[in-house]
């Protein structure tokens, strides 16, 4: 996931060349995917009901680490010119910011009628978002399509669950959750390792050619 450092060459009036070199920008995928996983997790446990407050956990750091950090991350992408990571992060980072608006400004002033259409829309929009996403990822890494399959069974499973108003299908997201929280820490843990070694100490199984 690393990327070597660069250099540009421009024209000179003289027919030379003059080299301006371009900074190795530091892989910010490591650090969105911990922001995305340790979010994830915190808002994952709560859903399965084992520890309910961990959504309270999980909006503080929607708002600071999974969206604030990781929308960083995500503007880091598009300096590394990399599609995939740069609309992942960046939306994910949207997603969080997102869902603390809705929970803290928005969901208040809404109907306890009109709650699970409020809630199911909003999920649906993120449930079609990521399925594409997961589509794409088969071109990045055997690490980043086992974050994506699973994060699109969640999203489909809490969508169900807000518009049946079920705790049955939010649990059950809830729990696949879990399974994509501890994915993307594996696939932030081996970044970080392979970038800091230099080398593919933790397989992620790359897909490009």
């Amino acid at each position: 996931m690393a990327q070597e450092s660069a250099a540009l060459s421009e024209p000179l009036a003289g027919g030379g060349a003059r080299v301006a070199p371009v900074h190795r920008v530091a892989d910010p995928a490591p650090l969105g995917l911990a922001a995305f996983a340790m979010t994830t997790f915190a808002l994952s446990i709560g859903n399965t009901n084992v520890w309910g407050p961990g959504a309270d956990a999980a909006l503080a750091l929607a708002l600071v680490y999974g969206g604030g950090v990781q929308l960083l991350a995500g503007m880091w992408e598009f300096v590394r010119r990399n599609t995939f990571g740069a609309l992942a992060f960046s939306s994910f980072g949207g997603f969080w910011i997102a869902y603390y608006v809705f929970v803290k400004f928005v969901a208040p002033g809404v109907k306890p009628s009109d709650a699970p259409v409020a809630v199911g829309v909003f999920l649906l929009g993120w449930t079609i978002f990521t399925f594409y996403m997961t589509i794409a990822s088969f071109r990045v890494s055997g690490a980043v399509v086992a974050v994506f399959v699973p994060l699109t069974v969640t999203f489909v499973l809490l969508t169900v669950g807000a518009f049946e108003s079920s705790s049955g299908w939010t649990k059950a997201g809830g729990w696949v959750g879990v399974v994509t929280a501890a994915a993307a820490w594996y696939a932030s843990f081996a970044g970080v390792v392979n970038e800091t070694f230099r080398k593919p100490v933790i397989p992620t199984l790359p897909l490009a050619p």
